[in-house]
């Protein structure tokens, strides 16, 4: 990609460091900047069992009795053998009577338009947005040609279309992953070539556009699927620009710099005006800050608008497994705390909260050329975000700052972050059980640890049903 230089815009975007942190006593520094970190807005708790008021006591019953089974490790570790294994002795159709009211029920919005529409008038009744996610993707080894990836560009307009027809949402957005359209041994590929070769983007916009480019590094049938796929996203951005903001997941570590490519090209693109395009930026990664500014610095230097989907990141057992099987250095910060906080003179401006901090200062600039989805279950960055939203002043219902969690999780912080009218999406997958649980249980595995941390919520929803059966009992409000 383009030469990107750092050092001018991490300067400015940093401004707002406190100047002790070069002093040489380390205690002072920290102590001073302690003191310049946002205070928790009081409104914000999520302890109150009331945000769960506008659930039927079913779907109350439900979630906790799925979180109950989400809380043993050795469950979530081996969904997906248990789920062959009880589709093997209950058959098909038993099974899907086992799933559909359950576990499926409360990760997935439906399978029929009209299961998906009543899910969705739903979610808007409770002030949130959906964010649909087709359930497909590849990894290594999964590849099975052309014919399913053009099944796969039809999926993904089908999406497109729905997200913005039915006015569920006055800024629709969707997830994208690109491995359901690229070959993911292509994206390895890139990524390796990647470390010697330049790809420019106007060269790939060129090529989703239809022209013939040869890429360097690339074998015949290599660059034939490279520009098939990138007519395919080219559709896929075409459909969606003044419609539907389009977020790009991000993957593996193997392959995200040329996921990241091929989606800074997209930008390039399509985001000349506004943040149709975005990408994620995962944080649990020792590098996510440098990624975050490179990217911010090349939507600078080629005049184009960037949207930031921040996520710490789910990767992380396969990342660390891979890291140690190839004898290189392990990728992601060793603890959660790190991925939040990792630098002791300067924690404020490190990882999650650092790239949370730069987005919005950027945003409360200008906040037509950036935009982000604070897109986590941490109750705590989620009320720094709050306070440097007001500190900023920047609207809880604007388009530049929202909030995002999965559909069926974290719905006390959801809910109250909504009921005090702050956007938030929840994201949404949807069809048949077979389409969907491949894709859940690599959820679930990939989540282990949110699933099993969420006594909280677990607590709220057993007050909020404790309270309907006094009620009921006594006739007390």
């Amino acid at each position: 990609m383009c030469s990107l230089l750092r050092p001018p815009v991490f300067s400015r975007l940093v401004s707002v460091r406190l100047k002790s942190v070069a002093a040489p006593q380390a205690l002072t520094a920290k102590h001073d900047l302690d003191l310049c970190k946002p205070s928790s807005p009081g409104f914000l708790t999520f302890e109150d069992p009331q945000a769960f008021r506008v659930k039927s006591s079913w779907e109350l019953i439900r979630a906790l009795g799925v979180f109950r089974l989400c809380s043993f490790p050795v469950l979530v570790n081996n969904c997906g053998k248990l789920m062959s294994f009880t589709r093997t002795v209950l058959g098909t159709r038993g099974f899907s009577m086992v799933v559909r009211p359950s576990v499926y029920a409360q990760f997935v919005a439906g399978e029929t338009e009209g299961e998906i529409a009543d899910s969705m008038q739903k979610m808007s009744s409770l002030g949130l947005h959906p964010m649909l996610a087709v359930p497909i993707e590849e990894d290594l080894g999964e590849s099975t040609g052309e014919q399913r990836y053009e099944d796969n560009l039809a999926a993904m307009l089908d999406c497109v279309l729905m997200s913005y027809v039915n006015g569920w949402s006055k800024n629709p957005m969707m997830q994208l992953k690109i491995t359901a359209l690229v070959s993911p041994e292509l994206c390895v590929k890139l990524t390796s070539l990647l470390k010697t070769e330049q790809y420019d983007l106007n060269v790939l916009v060129r090529a989703m556009e239809g022209e013939e480019v040869v890429f360097p590094g690339l074998t015949e049938s290599e660059n034939t699927h490279l520009l098939f796929s990138l007519q395919r996203l080219n559709k896929i951005g075409e459909a969606s620009v003044d419609k539907v903001r389009v977020l790009v997941d991000a993957e593996y570590t193997y392959m995200n710099p040329a996921l990241s490519l091929i989606t800074m090209a997209m930008m390039k693109k399509f985001n000349q005006q506004s943040a149709w395009i975005w990408n994620t930026y995962q944080c649990y990664l020792k590098e996510s800050k440098n990624i975050l500014l490179d990217a911010i610095q090349t939507s600078i230097d080629q005049s184009f608008c960037i949207g930031v989907k921040l996520v710490r990141g789910a990767y992380m057992d396969k990342e660390r497994k891979l890291a140690q099987k190839e004898g290189r250095t392990d990728p992601i910060h060793e603890s959660w705390e790190l991925t939040n906080d990792s630098d002791f003179l300067d924690p404020y401006y490190s990882f999650y909260n650092g790239c949370l901090e730069i987005m919005l200062n950027l945003i409360s600039e200008k906040p037509e050329r950036y935009m982000i989805i604070v897109a986590t279950h941490n109750e705590e960055s989620v009320r720094r975000a709050v306070t440097r939203m007001d500190e900023l002043g920047l609207h809880r219902d604007g388009n530049s700052v929202c909030f995002g969690q999965l559909l069926g999780m974290c719905d006390h912080v959801s809910l109250t972050l909504a009921q005090h009218g702050f956007s938030v999406y929840k994201s949404v997958p949807y069809g048949s059980v077979d389409d969907t649980l491949p894709y859940l249980v690599r959820r679930a595995q990939e989540n282990r640890t949110v699933l099993q941390g969420i006594r909280k919520e677990r607590d709220l929803l057993r007050q909020e049903l404790r309270r309907r059966l006094k009620e009921k009992i006594t006739g007390a409000r």
